[in-house]
């Protein structure tokens, strides 16, 4: 592997889908390139070998001769034509308006919806959606940082089992856990520079190791995710009971309506989320400061002589199963490390180098809140209690009067609840890689209104939303399952870049290598602490998880191979050639209009327009239009694009094919599919009432019922946008699997 000159980024791209607007429409390999080619030399004119002319529409499907004549239609108040502006030649760009649905109820619900999340952004803001480091730092450190609010306490726990005496153990064991933070921090940097396209443990692991072990870190960074959201929300909630005792009561619906905040605030975007949750983890890691700098001096005071804990009778013996139980309680602290790795793409340009370096402060803070508050616990004297925060007692103990307390109650309350913002960001990406490699369901891929991830968003919180629910906001009750997921993905991921390391062997691999086998084996010996020391407690349940996510996306890979084999590119060996299409057909206005298309009741009378909607070129699309020329009706092929390089793309791929059907590209800079087509056949509908409209959509038939959700089932929902509009007729055909 080469360097660039005067940089150390590895100067290699990231296995997997770019994160862009356009990874829904991944473009055609070569092979599938030159098979196109070959169907199109296919579908040359029969005898001379010449291609048949192009075929005149009863319609212009560019619209450009009926601006401002037609009248608004059925749809809405605007006339759907002027739904449409005309961009590059060839090209239609659907506006704002064309997004909106036809029916009323569903016009509501777009308001309400715009009034929450704001107004939908183009695909072109995409890039104004990055975070410079000082936003991307609260926004990515939020579930790291919080972690130190019930990390140290979670440690202590578990040492207190074994008497106040077994207290003393917790700093050889914070100094251990201190370590283990600073190699998995240098790991990941690592891995930041290695695959600066964004990859977290998943995409190095399957890189590196395979498609099973990168399912499984995928997995276990799932769990880790949902548990983020639930942990801290529960956490969160338990400062805030612990100031206000009053609310006990409510905690379940405090959290349930703090995960609904959380969702709405990511549904509006990367850039409105940073926006939103900058201050409380500033406002945090400020009050922390505060308190171990008041703490310290008042430590100091007393020439740091630690104060002697109350006593606790032991109820286990201080073996080396609780050390090993404390130190895997204590490593959850560094839950949320790897959320950079999964964002990279989310940084301003240079985009590796902000990751990279807004990595090292997450980690250097990391380590001194760690280290800071559980040595000062120490010193205090201090002991958990069932009903009070561990840091809620030392805030208490260092601001015995005045408004401190309740202000570094406030930011942690604040930071826990925001704390799992982390996960909201990391999850819908990581489901993104997945969507893209066929291992979760390809409406992962979409990028909704505000550029955000919302199907993956929308996930996340309804799992959290479950799990928080059934443990009825426990936090002591959630942290068994926690440790096993991430430190999977953790050993895994640095696992996959001592391979990677080895594979490439350029200047200082084996100093790289070091620092990745290192975070591994600490990460592993975390992960096998955790899983066998808290088994009973509740790790089993992660230990059944991550088999069987990993067995489900290996089942929806395999339903979307046989998809990919039931509808790929085969030239046909020979035979005869589909009939050329269609008599020549006067454009509107050279022709005196017909009757209205639901008035034509001779067959002398009718008019027709085919209009095939193209989103992808393969077996199932040519087979559609094929099928639509061989009725020697005009046809019209439709593509929606999400972006003028899509667009672009997509015409170069029609050209390779032959050009053997008249093709209108709009582009949906909003994203929306059905909304701007529905709206445009409704445009064709209004410029020529006389003409009817068989809109052929292929149609996947699924074997089973579990693999509807993995489809889109784009023609039923256009059939529904489509039945209040006469003269249109939605025709389905099936595209049944290979065996």
């Amino acid at each position: 592997m080469r360097r660039r000159g005067g940089g150390d980024r590895q100067d290699e791209g990231t296995p997997g889908t770019v994160v862009t607007p356009s990874a829904e429409f991944p473009p055609l390999t070569e092979e599938e390139l030159g098979a196109l080619r070959r169907i199109g030399e296919q579908w040359e004119g029969a005898g001379d070998g010449r291609p048949p002319p192009s075929p005149e529409l009863p319609i212009d499907p560019s619209l450009r001769r009926h601006r401002g004549g037609p009248t608004p239609g059925r749809f809405g108040r605007l006339a759907p034509i002027a739904m449409f502006d005309v961009g590059e030649p060839g090209e239609l760009v659907a506006t704002e308006p064309a997004n909106v649905p036809g029916t009323r109820l569903g016009r509501g619900l777009t308001r309400v919806r715009r009034a929450l999340l704001g107004p939908p952004l183009t695909s072109a803001a995409v890039l104004y959606e990055r975070m410079r480091k000082l936003v991307a730092l609260p926004v990515l450190s939020s579930d790291l940082l919080s972690s130190v609010a019930y990390g140290p306490e979670a440690m202590l726990a578990v040492l207190v089992l074994a008497g106040s005496g077994a207290l003393g153990a917790s700093l050889p064991l914070t100094a251990v856990l201190a370590v283990l933070m600073v190699a998995v921090g240098l790991s990941y940097r690592q891995t930041v520079v290695a695959y600066p396209h964004g990859a977290g443990s998943y995409v190095v692991a399957t890189d590196n190791l395979g498609v099973r072990p990168g399912l499984a870190a995928a997995a276990g960074l799932m769990v880790d995710y949902v548990l983020t959201v639930a942990v801290s929300v529960a956490a969160g909630v338990s400062a805030l009971t612990s100031a206000m005792p009053g609310l006990t009561r409510f905690a379940v619906p405090l959290g349930v309506l703090t995960i609904a905040v959380l969702l709405a605030g990511n549904l509006r975007g990367v850039r409105a989320a940073g926006n939103l949750f900058v201050w409380p983890t500033y406002a945090f890691i400020l009050a922390l400061l505060a308190l171990l700098v008041v703490g310290y001096a008042r430590a100091g005071a007393r020439g740091f002589e630690p104060v002697a804990p109350p006593a606790v009778p032991a109820v286990e013996g201080l073996g080396l199963l609780l050390v090993l139980r404390a130190f895997a309680s204590g490593a959850v602290s560094m839950t949320g490390i790897e959320a950079v790795s999964n964002a990279v793409p989310a940084f301003r340009p240079p985009e590796w180098r902000n990751a990279r370096t807004t990595l090292g402060w997450m980690v250097g803070m990391l380590v001194l809140l760690f280290v800071g508050l559980t040595v000062l616990i120490h010193l205090d004297g201090l002991v958990p209690k069932a009903d009070v925060t561990l840091l809620s007692q030392l805030a208490r103990v260092t601001f015995p009067t005045g408004p401190w307390y309740a202000l570094v109650q406030a930011a942690t309350a604040l930071i826990l609840l925001l704390a799992a913002n982390t996960a909201f960001n990391g999850f819908p990406r990581l489901l993104f890689f997945m969507a893209g490699a066929g291992h979760a369901p390809r409406r992962f891929l979409h990028m909704g209104d505000r550029l955000a991830f919302s199907d993956g968003l929308v996930a996340l919180a309804v799992a959290a939303g479950v799990v928080f629910v059934a443990f009825r906001g426990h936090t002591q009750a959630l942290i068994p399952l926690y440790a096993v997921g991430v430190f999977l993905a953790f050993t895994l991921s640095q696992l996959g870049m001592v391979v990677h390391w080895r594979r490439r062997r350029d200047a200082g691999w084996r100093r790289r290598a070091v620092v990745n086998a290192v975070g591994a084996a600490l990460s592993g010996l975390v992960l096998v602490t955790a899983a066998f020391t808290k088994f009973t407690s509740g790790a089993w349940v992660v230990v059944v998880a991550v088999p069987l996510l990993v067995l489900l996306s290996l089942a929806i890979h395999r339903h979307y191979r046989t998809l990919q084999r039931s509808v790929a590119l085969h030239p046909a060996p020979g035979g005869p050639r589909p009939r050329p299409a269609l008599a020549p057909a006067p454009l509107l206005g050279a022709a005196e209009p017909g009757a209205p298309a639901e008035a034509q009741e001779l067959p002398q009378q009718v008019r027709h327009l085919v209009v095939v909607p193209v989103a992808r070129l393969n077996r199932a699309s040519l087979r559609a239009l094929a099928y639509a020329v061989s009725l020697g009706q005009p046809t019209l092929a439709v593509h929606i694009a999400p972006e003028d390089p899509e667009g672009d793309r997509f015409r170069e791929q029609w050209e390779a094919w032959g050009d053997h059907v008249r093709l209108e590209v709009i582009v949906s800079p909003y994203r929306a599919v059905i909304g701007p087509l529905a709206h445009y056949l409704e445009a064709l509908h209004v410029a020529a009432p006389d003409v009817v409209l068989t809109v052929i959509v292929p149609e996947v038939v699924v074997r089973r019922r579990w693999h509807q959700p993995l489809h889109s089932r784009a023609e039923h929902r256009l059939r529904r946008a489509l039945s209040a509009l006469p003269g249109v007729v939605v025709t389905s055909l099936p595209v049944h699997l290979a065996d």
